[in-house]
């Protein structure tokens, strides 16, 4: 599917109208919020650790109208079919089956749902997505949908909800209704997001500072390589990893993977099997990753941080094993092509590579990225630059 972009005034309008087309009247306003990259910090989100996202400049735009009564009417311009349809009333997350083609449409019936959960009356409404976030690429399509709702109705109940709310609250949709075992970093990243910023996010107790990047300063560009090599994280390998570390954990006698530093490793291999010792390694130097990336973006500025990113995704690929033949290509390639630092980006097994690429050589590097895959036989991948924008919004 290839969804309508709504950048920009023109495209506001166009949502505008073809809400009215689809629903007869107008919405009573527009909402947006972004996808997001991971800059560096996989997998440490739900081990209560550090991450790194920032906003980007693809979104995901709903148009929305209150109705009278409690039910949802939902559809997209990039499914052109008729409204999906529940009651808010009798939802129920344990049996919702939309069925194959209204299979979005979990996640903002899931915000819904959620919201109502926390005590805010939702009132029934009409509602048309339309997003140029890729779905599938890892760079968080669903965060982007579920904070664009989450906005969009706590408005419209007249809810005084904050961002990071609004964020747990989409966070939840996704875990309870979707049934993805996300943790928070991708909705706190839709809905905190800054322009020229990442967002240095504490997992463990929700505090986040945002850090100026730098990326123009520094003559780079954020290169997204999307492999078109899809993944879900509602079934898999992503859940299995979750539950691996979540052994660990126990094994080790903590909490969770945050209370370990480096010191607990050669403990660890002792206590491990080679597997969860191997799952537990990557998170703990992951964290480690991120607060040096942070440092280094204060002290040095983006140029000093690529072999911090190369160093992530070989954890990513040997410890974590959450990387493919596709991302690890398009790694390879980039940083052979003039990549300061590269790494796959989101929960893993396909989506999205990204790679800090001087301005000057970025033709160079998406040229031999496109050659590198049709070498191979495999598809030509989305290549396209993105760069920190704002979180969540009304239009």
């Amino acid at each position: 599917m290839t969804p309508t972009r709504t950048h920009g005034t023109g495209g506001t309008e166009t949502l505008a109208g073809a809400f009215a087309a689809h629903f007869g009247h107008a919405p009573d306003g527009l909402w947006q919020a972004p996808g997001r990259v991971n800059l560096i910090g996989e997998h440490t989100d739900y081990n209560e650790g550090l991450v790194l996202p920032f906003a980007i400049d693809r979104t995901t735009t709903v148009a929305v109208a209150a109705r009278s009564d409690r039910r949802m009417l939902l559809t997209s311009t990039f499914t052109g079919a008729a409204p999906v349809e529940f009651d808010l009333d009798t939802l129920d997350p344990d049996a919702f089956d939309p069925g194959p083609a209204g299979a979005w449409s979990a996640y903002p019936a899931g915000v819904a749902w959620e919201l109502g959960r926390a005590g805010v009356s939702v009132p029934g409404f009409e509602l048309l997505v339309s997003s140029d976030v890729p779905v599938g690429a890892g760079l968080s399509s669903s965060a982007a949908l579920e904070c664009a709702v989450a906005s969009a109705l706590a408005e419209l109940a007249g809810a005084e909800l904050n961002a990071t709310e609004l964020a747990d609250l989409g966070r939840r949709a996704e875990n309870n209704v979707v049934g993805a075992p996300t943790g928070i970093m991708d909705q706190y990243a839709s809905m905190l997001g800054a322009e020229d910023c990442a967002v240095y996010l504490d997992c463990r107790d929700g505090s986040f500072r945002r850090v100026p990047l730098g990326l123009d300063e520094s003559g780079l560009v954020c290169l997204v390589i999307d492999t078109k090599v899809a993944h879900a994280h509602a079934h898999g390998g992503y859940a299995a990893r979750r539950a691996s570390c979540a052994r660990g954990a126990e094994l080790m006698g903590v909490n969770a993977l945050r209370d370990l530093d480096t010191n607990d490793l050669a403990r660890a291999e002792h206590i491990l099997d080679g597997e969860t010792f191997r799952r537990v390694r990557h998170i703990v130097h992951e964290n480690d990753r991120v607060a040096r990336t942070v440092d280094m973006l204060e002290s040095r500025g983006a140029a000093a941080i690529g072999a911090l990113l190369d160093a992530s995704h070989r954890s990513m690929r040997d410890d974590f094993e959450i990387s493919c033949a596709e991302l690890d290509l398009a790694v390879h390639t980039a940083r052979a092509s003039g990549a300061i630092g590269a790494r796959m980006t989101g929960g893993g097994f396909g989506g999205s590579a990204i790679a800090l690429v001087p301005e000057a050589d970025t033709g160079r590097v998406e040229d031999a990225v496109w050659r590198a895959f049709s070498d191979r036989g495999l598809r030509t991948p989305d290549t396209f630059a993105v760069r920190p924008a704002a979180g969540a919004h009304r239009l």
